[in-house]
């Protein structure tokens, strides 16, 4: 197990959750999916809740989808033979955390743009601080995407943005809120959790909630 890990995922677990869900998250790093079976090998009969805390935070994700591929199109089903992944920017937090044993959204969101080959790499982290700033119950409107993109001269480039943020795993289309999308005339995206939280102050936020 490895000790940074459980350290920093610690910052915003409870202790014993932590260290259960370092194991899980160490696995499926090194093997990039990890399965039903080998969650239960790694926590026992605590296999259902860690994989639902983990699903919470946006850390691990069925890797079954049933159209689109968002988070929430990714229905968890808690039995053998389901496998579940790690969005691109969780695999950043995670490998990071086990080197230097500190939760660092920001390092880990410079990272996966710099994976895609993103060319302003401090602008888009800008865009997604200032996101994080502006989110209401970890939702934020498209149209307010379009807002800041424009405001850090980045007004030609939304639409293939929300991309990269859905692909890199910071954001996901909110599938549930199509009436209220419906209602304001802009698609509602959810931002993952898991970049609100940490020891570095990232300036991606502050809170501490998970479901």
């Amino acid at each position: 197990m490895n000790s940074n890990l459980q350290r920093a995922l610690g910052s915003f677990l409870k202790p014993n959750d932590a260290q259960k869900l370092s194991l899980l998250l160490e696995e499926a790093v090194k093997k990039g999916r990890i399965s039903y079976e080998d969650v239960a090998r790694l926590v026992g009969d605590d296999a259902e809740d860690i994989l639902i805390l983990a699903y919470g935070w946006r850390l691990l994700l069925p890797a079954r989808a049933a159209h689109a591929g968002d988070w929430e199109d990714r229905m968890l089903m808690l039995r053998p033979g389901e496998i579940y992944q790690m969005p691109n920017v969780a695999k950043h937090l995670v490998e990071d955390a086990m080197e230097a044993g500190s939760w660092d959204p920001e390092k880990a969101i410079l990272e996966v743009f710099q994976e895609i080959g993103e060319p302003e790499t401090e602008k888009l982290l800008s865009l997604v601080e200032r996101m994080a700033s502006e989110l209401k119950g970890r939702r934020i409107y498209g149209v307010d995407i379009k807002r800041l993109c424009t405001e850090l001269g980045l007004k030609d480039r939304v639409d293939p943005l929300v991309s990269e943020l859905k692909a890199c795993g910071i954001v996901s289309h909110k599938m549930a809120s199509f009436t209220d999308a419906v209602r304001e005339g802009s698609p509602i995206y959810e931002f993952n959790p898991s970049l609100l939280v940490g020891d570095q102050g990232s300036g991606t936020g502050g809170s501490s909630t998970g479901g």
